[in-house]
């Protein structure tokens, strides 16, 4: 037999179920657009997609280009006067507890803040690593890892040569050289590895295998052949229509470009970050990925930065 049902009691009922799934939808809506809005107000921080040049410190200038061509790539050098007044090249101390674990990561931001620099940018490779989330990832800040190669900071080598992994080597003279013998000469100061160098006596290095040689995010370091003047090249990738990065071989022509006697790529992808310091505090000049997440910067093993003095002004200019 049916059971009779007050009308405002079923009408009350019927609200009540249509507002609260429209409430869970709506917080699980909600939910999701919380990490969305954060990736876009990320991507909204990213250096614009105009060309800069601008000088940042005495010895210090700074170049940012756009390239449309073959596929769109934004390219940041900088080209550093080494004989110039207040100029000291740091690599990031050791701080070795094994033979595979020489130093604590931190990322390029902090290791600028740390040491009080006023330029810095990733170097070496390192090993263990891990990317799978946003938030399953080695090595975090303060975390071990060992460091690829021949690693000096001050005097002190921390890292060992290691065969294949060739080397700049800053001397107490702030004399700079790659070497490809993979160990620095005594008396060196300052010293990361990288994996190839892609110029030498001013050429392009041929044997860059091509299913290798695909564009990437890239951090170089290069120099002329007197030793005194330095360029860093990063380039931006693994952003659809904003950078999509360099092949080795066409990072190795951009080094000719500069002047380069030689160059040596070091650790890329992720890593690539460069940072400088303001009265403000560290500002980005290009765009890291790290876990996939635009301006998120990856804690790396070491670093290289430069202690600089400041300009009597700044001026800068867009073309």
């Amino acid at each position: 037999m049916p059971v009779a049902v007050c009308p405002l009691h079923f009408l009350l009922a019927m609200m009540k179920s249509f507002f609260s799934k429209r409430w869970w939808h709506g917080l699980g809506l909600g939910i999701l657009a919380v990490p969305l809005l954060g990736v876009g107000w990320m991507v909204l921080q990213r250096p614009p997609q105009t060309n800069v040049e601008q000088p940042l410190f005495q010895g210090i200038e700074y170049r940012r280009e756009f390239r449309r061509s073959p596929r769109p790539v934004m390219v940041h050098t900088v080209a550093i006067d080494l004989t110039a007044p207040g100029l000291k090249v740091l690599v990031t101390p050791g701080n070795q507890q094994s033979i595979e674990s020489e130093t604590t990561a931190r990322t390029t931001s902090e290791f600028l803040q740390e040491f009080r620099l006023q330029l810095a940018v990733n170097a070496s490779f390192f090993h263990p690593f891990r990317e799978v989330t946003a938030w399953d990832y080695y090595p975090a800040s303060g975390e071990r890892v060992g460091v690829v190669g021949q690693a000096i900071a001050t005097g002190v080598e921390y890292s060992l040569p290691l065969a294949q992994w060739p080397v700049l080597c800053i001397s107490a003279a702030q004399q700079a050289q790659i070497s490809t013998a993979v160990q620095c000469p005594a008396g060196t100061m300052q010293a990361v590895a990288g994996n190839r160098v892609i110029v030498k006596d001013g050429k392009a290095i041929e044997a860059i295998e091509a299913a290798d040689d695909r564009p990437y995010a890239r951090t170089a370091v290069a120099v002329d052949a007197t030793g005194q003047r330095l360029w860093l090249i990063v380039v931006d990738a693994k952003q659809w229509r904003y950078s999509e990065g360099v092949t080795l071989a066409e990072l190795a022509e951009m080094a000719i470009g500069l002047g380069a006697d030689r160059a040596l790529n070091l650790d890329g992808g992720g890593s690539t970050t460069l940072v400088m310091g303001t009265a403000k505090g560290v500002q980005l000049l290009n765009a890291p990925v790290h876990t996939k997440i635009p301006m998120r910067e990856r804690p790396v093993a070491n670093h290289l930065g430069f202690y600089a003095s400041p300009l009597p002004t700044a001026p800068h200019r867009e073309r």
